[in-house]
């Protein structure tokens, strides 16, 4: 069995992940902070499409939290190891920065990329040792381009990407690829707020994104198909930013 650990997969992106690469066969863990209805539903959906998955609550900012939690998935797995991680979990908390707060500053930053860094190191050495794995991390097109409001998210997001840009040098000998996602603006709950119709003037293609759409993505990067792949960043946003 292959295994999968989606961060955030309650909800939003994360959910639309873990449905896709149940149905290509993993076995997805659905990792989520509080909403447990919601990753229930996730999960149910999941069964009922005749995949297989489970669930592990975690906050992805607090490494004492990740590593009883993984070491607990890893007692009742014990001859198995995680071979995809797909750090999707993230948070907005916008703002001007000349009005913003040292919490929505650090929160933002704790979940993206603290995030990244507590669970991607954990589940590295396993990867590594059975010389194959994929990391693929969720970041945005406000991390290359940058967007006023959000100061905070743009810089975790660009911190994401270079990160996932050095460390998959590190680790590609040992047949891991790190790659990353810089989806536009997609339909889900954290687009939710935003004036669509204004917005979709500004894309090419004159719509918001599917979530399923950037599943398919990361189902890609998931498999055997994108061995080649490391170290890039996909846009993936009907053509607003190239």
């Amino acid at each position: 069995m292959k295994y999968a650990l989606i961060t955030g997969a309650s909800r939003g992106l994360g959910k639309a992940v873990a449905l896709r690469l149940a149905k290509d066969g993993f076995a997805v863990i659905i990792n989520y902070q509080s909403n447990k209805e919601a990753a229930e539903e996730t999960l149910k959906q999941v069964q009922e499409a005749g995949g297989t998955g489970e669930l592990l609550p975690f906050n992805v900012a607090d490494p004492k939290a990740i590593e009883a939690a993984l070491e607990s998935w890893q007692a009742a797995h014990p001859d198995d190891y995680i071979s995809v991680l797909v750090n999707n979990a993230g948070i907005r908390k916008d703002n001007l920065m000349i009005f913003m707060q040292e919490n929505e500053w650090s929160n933002v930053l704790d979940t993206t990329l603290n995030g990244f860094f507590y669970i991607t190191r954990r589940l590295l050495k396993d990867m590594m040792t059975h010389r194959n794995g994929r990391v693929i991390n969720m970041a945005s097109l406000s991390g290359l381009k940058g967007l006023p409001g959000q100061t905070n998210y743009s810089a975790a997001k660009a911190a994401l990407i270079g990160a996932t840009k050095a460390l998959a040098q590190e680790v590609a000998a040992r047949k891991v690829t790190v790659n990353a996602i810089a989806p536009g603006f997609i339909a889900t709950d954290m687009t939710k707020e935003l004036n669509e119709d204004e917005l979709k003037k500004l894309i090419p293609m004159g719509r918001f994104g599917k979530p399923e759409e950037v599943a398919n993505l990361t189902a890609f990067l998931a498999s055997d198909e994108s061995a080649y792949i490391t170290g890039q960043v996909i846009s993936i946003n009907g053509g607003l930013y190239t």
